[in-house]
């Protein structure tokens, strides 16, 4: 299995930036591939950001593109989520996910992903 621990989340001013992490551990990390979603109040979980387990091959939603950025460093066993010119409309509660093959047409369905963690909530004050 992998397990999946989120931390960095926060309040922010508009405009600001914020630094997600997601620490593995379990399955070497270098062998999953990683994905950030995020769930605001009353809506469904939407997909945010991917990136292979190399690192070399990343995805965004439309929503994000410019403005966040996906890595990993395989060496911490983390992958990140660097947020800017965040506003309200990013506020959500962000969940770290892992899955075992990386097909990138596939990379922003939930179902895509075998594991998930506890989710880190940030909020953007208008």
């Amino acid at each position: 299995q992998v397990q999946l621990v989120e931390s960095g989340g926060g309040l922010v001013q508009t405009g600001g930036s914020l630094k997600l992490s997601c620490a593995a551990s379990g399955r070497p990390f270098k062998n999953i591939n990683m994905g950030w979603f995020r769930q605001a109040p009353g809506k469904e979980r939407e997909f945010v950001a991917a990136i292979k387990k190399s690192g070399g091959t990343t995805v965004y939603a439309d929503s994000v593109k410019g403005r966040f950025a996906i890595s990993r460093d395989n060496a911490k066993n983390t992958a990140y989520l660097q947020m800017n010119s965040l506003n309200p409309k990013d506020t959500a509660i962000y969940y770290c996910a892992a899955n075992r093959v990386f097909y990138a047409p596939l990379a922003n369905r939930e179902t895509e992903y075998d594991y998930w963690g506890q989710g880190t909530q940030v909020t953007v004050s208008s």
